[in-house]
């Protein structure tokens, strides 16, 4: 059975970049599996990158730059979530040139 579900990861693509960095990220969404590209014209919230689907209600990933990291939120079974933001921090990592993983919380 598949359970969608809400999944959700901060990798370390912070929004204080350089540009020349920032400029190579579309590069790295466009090659992950489901890419639609950026919310518009009532698809989507604009300016929000897109894969599989713009209704966050059905299987869906997007993204959104916030002041801790690039977060990745989805709505999709737990194992398909896990092997693309696997492939997400691989691609990332070698175009972006450095070492993209998640940011680990710590919790008191």
């Amino acid at each position: 059975m598949n359970d969608i579900e809400n999944q959700e990861c901060v990798l370390n693509i912070r929004y204080d970049l350089p540009h020349e960095i920032w400029d190579k990220v579309m590069l790295v969404y466009e090659k992950m599996p489901g890419w639609l590209g950026y919310g518009k014209d009532g698809n989507g919230q604009k300016g929000i990158p897109y894969w599989f689907s713009f209704n966050e209600n059905e299987k869906s990933i997007s993204a959104s730059v916030e002041p801790s990291g690039l977060q990745i939120v989805g709505n999709m079974e737990e194992n398909e979530w896990n092997s693309w933001v696997t492939e997400i921090k691989k691609i990332a990592t070698e175009i972006l040139g450095f070492k993209v993983g998640e940011i680990e919380w710590i919790k008191k």
